[in-house]
């Protein structure tokens, strides 16, 4: 089986105790909710994509507080393995300009303490572990 290889970025917003979830559709068409992120472009640096990502899919402009490293995983599409590395950002929100893009079904603050509930990625739910220890907790 051919493998891909792709690099994306993204972001986890945290604010008052408060991370921001995306609801959208996984592969098989099925409810997720996860955390913005995308394609890192060509020529653009990781920190750019995940801003532009957090933008497009949840219509806030973001600044970065803190690297919170990669997370790599496997997964089949259109018949071919992609491997997926993920570089993360811990960001504060400064303001709401937008509706999220088409592909995003809603947003929602989640208590940080909720939202390994709502995610339904075992490596999103690991990164809000990271999220709590940079938070100190």
């Amino acid at each position: 089986m051919p493998v891909l290889r792709e690099h994306s970025a993204g972001g986890v917003l945290l604010e008052d105790g408060k991370v921001l979830l995306i609801r959208t559709r996984n592969l098989k068409g099925e409810e997720v909710w996860t955390f913005p992120k995308g394609l890192v472009e060509p020529g653009e640096s990781p920190e750019r994509a995940a801003l532009r990502e957090v933008f497009e899919e949840t219509g806030y402009e973001a600044e970065i507080v803190a690297p919170l490293g990669q997370v790599t995983y496997w997964f089949v599409r259109d018949g071919k393995r992609v491997k997926k590395t993920v570089d993360w950002f811990l960001m504060r929100p400064i303001r709401r300009v937008k509706e999220p893009d088409w592909e995003v079904e809603g947003v929602a603050w989640v208590p940080l303490e909720e939202a390994a509930e709502r995610l339904r990625y075992k490596s999103d739910r690991e990164l809000l572990d990271r999220v709590r220890e940079a938070q100190g907790g």
